[in-house]
């Protein structure tokens, strides 16, 4: 038993299938997560490049050309991947390991569930919450 029937399990549907989706559905936010933290590096790594401007002219200041130099034609718009600055690898990560997991994820959903989501936690929300508490209702409406 679900606590809406948005997300009540399909006639038929059995606990292995509810519990794969739930798994396959905790595999994507956990991808979710790593694109969170791909996008972090590209912003972290853009910042660290356009702060190295500074460090040349500070060197450069300072009277010490040779370390400006090793710095600007070493670091300065250096590729981080071979041939590749962050936005080349977010795009590739974009168009290529995320695209496929969110539609084989959402096509797993349609195909065995009817399109809908989150039919684990919805039956271990019911399961696990103390009906007539506050704080405890199966929806907003409730």
């Amino acid at each position: 038993m679900a606590v809406d029937r948005v997300h009540s399990r399909p006639d038929g549907t059995d606990d292995n299938t509810v519990e794969a989706l739930g798994e396959l559905s905790k595999a994507l936010e956990t991808i979710h997560r790593v694109r969170g933290h791909l996008y972090s590096a590209h912003q972290l790594v853009g910042g660290a490049d356009l702060t190295l401007d500074r460090v040349v002219k500070l060197l450069r200041e300072a009277g010490h050309d040779e370390m400006a130099d090793r710095v600007e034609h070493e670091l300065l718009g250096r590729n981080l991947l071979p041939g590749r600055w962050t936005f080349q690898i977010m795009e590739e990560f974009d168009d290529g390991y995320y695209a496929a997991f969110q539609e084989i994820e959402r096509d797993a959903r349609e195909k065995l569930a009817g399109g809908r989501r989150h039919i684990y936690e919805a039956e271990m929300k019911e399961r696990r919450r103390t009906h007539g508490m506050p704080g405890h209702e199966a929806t907003p409406e409730e």
